[in-house]
């Protein structure tokens, strides 16, 4: 089975929501839409304090090539502009509406047909809808699948791996929706001028690799590719290694080698905005983790703080310790409930205190193990120890930006060091600097 080197193979947790069908929540009272929830310039305010929206129309958008609007995801009237606890650290501004009550719009209707629309258009209408990359990053999808004329693309891979543990949305996403995330996929092949496209599945979700099968045995140019379970072989380089055997070069992007990645829930929220003219207004979200009652997959509206989307599904257990966004790996830990869901925000994980101990950094013993499991062929201790005595020039010499920041290392570190930690701030002064 096709897969990349090193890695590691974790206790998925995966059973506590895989069969949790998704569920709509019911419209909340309240939404705080930050204007920086994707890669790139933040949003400016195209509304003031005061103003009534409706849901779906745009509230926010900036100039800046590198960048995706922002949309009402509930009707109602904005109660304020202010900053407010962004749930990537730190505050940022945000736009808050407060709700009118009448419930959620209807997007289901009067389907476009997509035969009749050029590239241009559909970059049009995808760059319109707001749409970024629900896998995590949150990169402008418009940007992504424009790429320099230099660099013509091939392939398209549909990224349904979802390795970190405990999320299932993207599964359910397979399962529930498995027309409109191809659609999805045959759209960015279309835009991009690519040849062929591929659905890489990791081997844990044999019933959506059989489904997605099922669903393609009739179109030549799309297959679909098992892929070894095993940690981070949902990052795009990872993926194009297993799947092509291309490496991306160093500093690079897998345009460079040909390739656009996308995920099953990018590729769905393609297909809505094109057959339904629906911007990006909800996304679906893993609750999971023992620290939850009911964990579940949840259509979440954007801006819906964390506190309501828990409450939905019965509360914190009095045991629960620690909040995620995200998954265990890569997820980022929350001081507040009030933060909002982003475009970005895959899970909320809810560990208890047995789960969440803290462990205090002792010395490096150099036993060489996070060099042996880092995807990326890094040397984690070396680079650790620049960051320390705040060798700056020379990180780049070393690859620190290279670092997916996937935290395998830190994971398997006996001695507890902070890797991911010293690498984000590794790479942070080298960018500085660089700017």
């Amino acid at each position: 089975m096709k897969t990349f080197r090193q890695g590691l193979h974790l206790v998925e947790k995966k059973e506590l929501s895989e069969d949790k069908k998704i569920k709509k929540i019911s419209s909340p009272p309240r939404v705080i839409l930050p204007l920086s929830q994707h890669t790139g310039a933040p949003g400016i305010p195209l509304v003031k304090v005061g103003d009534l929206v409706e849901e779906g129309q745009k509230i926010a958008d900036a100039d800046s090539f590198i960048s995706s609007p922002i949309h009402a995801s509930i009707s109602g009237k904005v109660s304020s502009i202010e900053k407010l606890p962004h749930p990537v650290g730190g505050e940022g501004e945000a736009i808050i509406i407060e709700g009118n009550g009448n419930g959620r719009k209807v997007w289901e209707k009067g389907e476009v047909s997509s035969r009749s629309l050029e590239a241009k258009e559909i970059r049009k209408i995808i760059r319109e809808a707001g749409i970024v990359g629900l896998g995590g990053a949150a990169f402008p999808t418009h940007v992504k699948l424009s790429p320099p004329e230099n660099k013509p693309i091939d392939t398209i891979i549909l990224n349904g791996c979802e390795c970190e543990p405990y999320l299932t949305g993207d599964h359910r996403l397979m399962l529930e929706r498995a027309d409109d995330c191809l659609y999805g996929l045959r759209l960015i092949i279309k835009v991009t001028g690519a040849t062929r496209g591929y659905v890489g599945i990791e081997s844990n979700k044999g019933d959506a690799i059989a489904l997605m099968r099922e669903k393609l045995k009739a179109k030549g140019n799309i297959q679909v590719v098992p892929l070894k379970t095993k940690y981070p072989q949902g990052g795009e380089k990872m993926l194009i290694k297993a799947i092509l055997n291309r490496e991306v070069p160093s500093g690079g992007l897998p345009l460079d080698v040909g390739v656009v990645v996308s995920n099953v829930g990018t590729a769905l929220a393609i297909a809505e905005a094109i057959k339904w003219g629906k911007p990006l207004l909800e996304r679906v979200v893993t609750i999971t983790g023992s620290g939850v009652s009911q964990p579940a997959n949840l259509w979440v509206p954007l801006g819906t703080p964390f506190s309501c989307v828990v409450e939905e599904c019965g509360g914190l257990k009095e045991n629960a310790s620690k909040v995620i966004m995200g998954g265990p790996m890569m997820g980022l830990s929350q001081y507040t409930l009030d933060v909002p869901v982003i475009k970005g925000t895959s899970g909320i994980l809810v560990l208890t205190e047995s789960e969440a101990v803290a462990r205090e950094e002792e010395p490096c013993i150099k036993c060489a193990r996070c060099i042996d499991h880092c995807p990326m062929g890094l040397v984690p201790t070396i680079l650790a120890r620049l960051v320390k005595a705040e060798r700056w020039d020379s990180l780049k010499d070393y690859g620190v930006m290279d670092c997916i920041e996937c935290g395998c290392c830190a994971y398997v570190c006996p001695s507890k060091i902070p890797l991911v930690h010293l690498m984000k701030l590794g790479k942070f002064q080298v960018s500085q600097r660089q700017a």
